[in-house]
């Protein structure tokens, strides 16, 4: 590796490559990842923890801020590496506490050229501003993984229950959503140039974890991702300890969608995250600046409330909520 230091609390290094084969055994150790150059020509760095463990084994990856206002994934990954004894650990944990540094230190959602990261991946080597730090980030540092914990928020305007996003049909990340102690899984194959869909096409087992609200930290959400992590790790033999079972079982879905308004108007959509609605139930009103009425929207099939908006003010098109369907 190419590296200098940097002193910071504790010394980190950084680095253009990461080798997990110069790392010794039972070290923890930081580094600050050249991934890109900015418009001044200076480095764009990643932040990276890796404890690897006394014995050889599996790595996994932790991942959190693919887009910059999701947050509650940072102190997951934290505190993860604070509680974990890398001299009792078997195999290597990689964390990557924010991926999309130049959202985050603006304070926006999207790329710095308005593009999703979580869309467009696995990026491209000879593509756009996007596209080159989405592929350098998943062929540099990805790659390297076995399993895959991306974590992620609502978006502006919207909440979310505590839910999984992963392929059920099979087994391995089937076992990784169940380990999560999340209110609600859903079933989706990844094909939507999600960081997720690019781990599963390298044969990474990947799941998304929708860990609460944007733009905040929300210790229960953090307890939960904590939680459902330690379980993993224990799952897969990396540590020692007793799996948690959850209170009580997630509601398996078999598809979600989302519901949007059809007029603009001031709305309010009724039920709670992870509440149960029935076929017709009434969901959302939508009024006029006047605060009349101007119609209800119905549940078009029973179903479970995934997230919702909580934005008042909503334009034609806006979205209402996000509806899972139970297996």
């Amino acid at each position: 590796m190419d590296i200098n230091t940097i002193n910071l609390d504790q010394e980190v290094t950084t680095v253009r490559a990461l080798d997990l084969d110069q790392i010794a055994p039972g070290e923890l150790k930081r580094f600050f990842f050249h991934l890109v150059t900015d418009g001044m020509g200076l480095p764009v760095y990643i932040p990276i923890i890796v404890a690897k463990g006394t014995r050889p084994g599996k790595t996994l990856g932790m991942t959190a801020a693919v887009h910059g206002n999701e947050l509650n994934g940072i102190p997951v990954i934290q505190r993860i590496f604070k509680e974990v004894n890398v001299q009792e650990l078997t195999g290597t944990i990689v964390g990557i506490p924010t991926v999309n540094i130049p959202s985050l230190l603006r304070k926006k959602r999207r790329f710095i050229d308005g593009m999703d990261l979580n869309h467009i991946m696995p990026g491209r080597p000879d593509g756009n501003v996007s596209q080159v730090y989405a592929w350098r980030f998943v062929h540099h540092i990805v790659k390297k993984f076995d399993y895959l914990v991306d974590l992620h928020t609502a978006s502006f305007g919207r909440v979310n229950s505590y839910y999984i996003r992963a392929d059920m049909a099979d087994e391995a990340t089937r076992q990784m959503a169940l380990l999560q102690n999340a209110q609600i899984i859903v079933n989706n194959p990844p094909s939507d140039g999600t960081l997720r869909g690019a781990a599963e096409d390298l044969g990474i087992s990947a799941i998304t974890l929708e860990v609460g609200n944007p733009n905040l930290f929300q210790k229960g959400m953090i307890r939960d991702g904590l939680t459902g992590i330690h379980n993993l790790l224990i799952h897969l033999g990396m540590t020692q300890g007793n799996i948690e079972e959850p209170e009580q079982a997630p509601i398996l879905c078999k598809r979600s969608y989302w519901l949007y308004t059809d007029t603009g108007g001031i709305l309010n959509v009724h039920p709670k995250v992870a509440e149960i609605v029935k076929k017709g139930q009434v969901i959302a009103s939508i009024y006029n600046i006047f605060g009349d009425k101007i119609k209800d929207y119905h549940a078009p099939e029973d179903g479970v409330i995934i997230g919702k908006s909580i934005s008042p003010i909503n334009q034609t098109g806006g979205r209402i909520l996000h509806l899972g369907i139970e297996a």
